[in-house]
């Protein structure tokens, strides 16, 4: 039996899903074959037999949730699909703990950082960065709480596009090995401003290419030979408020966000539009970045690049529903830099 796939946001293949969910759910081997599949593709290996025996129950958990809400969807129930993916063999807990490494911004720190009024142009009825080449390729922060440092850096990525006409993504751990005495705190997470405030005191970032990611602290090592990046300032947006959020997305370009990223639906999503009522705006938790937005089927969305790997969401990114009372606390804390 071939490895289970769920096709991003396509209704039409959900049903071809659930009989291949129902044959899996009636058979041990098939559920052992398919085990065995997911565990070659994403290379997993176990210490030792407990640990193997544990993973396997937290999957198997999992992959019946998959089946339970794509069934749901083909009925109509769910704007969006979920699948197997990398982390299918962890629980929500662990994910929450070692990937969502956002911290909540200190009130007393932004005092001098407040969002400067903008005249717009018209907005657009659609914006998506990828296509302007503002967008660097998605990459995987591993067993790191380092969302923060990516999140940052892929909004200075796109505002040094824009000024030098040239692609070049930033250093991740760059951030997380130098910028502690900003106030940020490596793998066990980060701060968005405090990241920009690193950059800025630091007069620039190395890149990816001269600064590799090691998904662990390690020891600073920025050189002004590898930097390739910069700014002098950051802007932070009123709180909670999409409409402002568009109209910048559309008119800077990419945005730091932080979201709540804490249910099982969303560490398990697959494609689709991403709209869960019952998702906190309260209680944001990881660090993703707007790249877009736009509507599919009457449905508005923002298009939002996260740091769990091309094997996760559509090809790393996620369609968060967008005007819908804040949803996930998209618009709870959004910055952008400028150079």
């Amino acid at each position: 039996m071939k490895m289970l796939d769920y096709s991003a946001g396509r209704l039409h293949v959900f049903f071809v899903v659930l009989l291949q969910f129902v044959v899996v759910t009636h058979s041990s081997a098939a559920i052992n074959t398919t085990w065995e599949e997911w565990k070659m593709k994403h290379s997993k290996v176990y210490d030792n037999e407990t640990e193997f025996s544990y993973r396997r129950a937290v999957w198997t958990k999992n992959m019946n949730l998959v089946l339970k809400h794509n069934q749901e969807a083909a009925a109509g129930k769910h704007s969006f699909t979920l699948g197997l993916n990398p982390l299918s063999d962890m629980t929500a807990e662990e994910i929450n703990q070692k990937l969502n490494g956002f911290k909540v911004e200190e009130a007393v720190h932004l005092r001098n950082y407040t969002f400067k009024e903008l005249h717009f142009l018209p907005v657009p009825q659609s914006v998506d960065w990828r296509t302007d080449g503002l967008v660097s390729p998605v990459r995987n922060q591993g067993s790191c709480g380092s969302c923060w440092a990516f999140s940052s850096m892929g909004a200075l990525e796109g505002q040094m596009k824009r000024r030098t006409g040239v692609l070049v993504p930033l250093s991740p751990q760059n951030l997380i090995d130098c910028s502690t005495t900003d106030g940020n705190y490596g793998c066990r997470g980060g701060f968005i401003s405090k990241a920009f405030s690193y950059v800025i005191r630091n007069t620039g970032v190395d890149s990816e290419r001269f600064y590799p990611y090691e998904q662990k602290n390690g020891k600073c090592r920025y050189s002004v030979k590898g930097k390739a990046g910069s700014c002098s300032d950051f802007h932070i947006l009123p709180h909670g408020d999409e409409k402002t959020l568009q109209a910048v997305v559309a008119s800077v370009g990419p945005v730091a966000v932080a979201v709540n990223a804490m249910l099982s639906s969303f560490h398990l999503y697959r494609g689709g539009l991403y709209n869960v009522p019952s998702c906190n705006p309260r209680l944001i938790n990881h660090a993703v970045l707007v790249v877009g937005y736009g509507t599919d089927a009457g449905q508005e969305y923002w298009l939002v690049k996260n740091s769990w790997g091309t094997a996760w969401g559509e090809e790393g990114f996620i369609r968060l529903a967008k005007n819908k009372n804040n949803l996930c606390g998209i618009a709870s804390f959004a910055v952008y830099p400028t150079l």
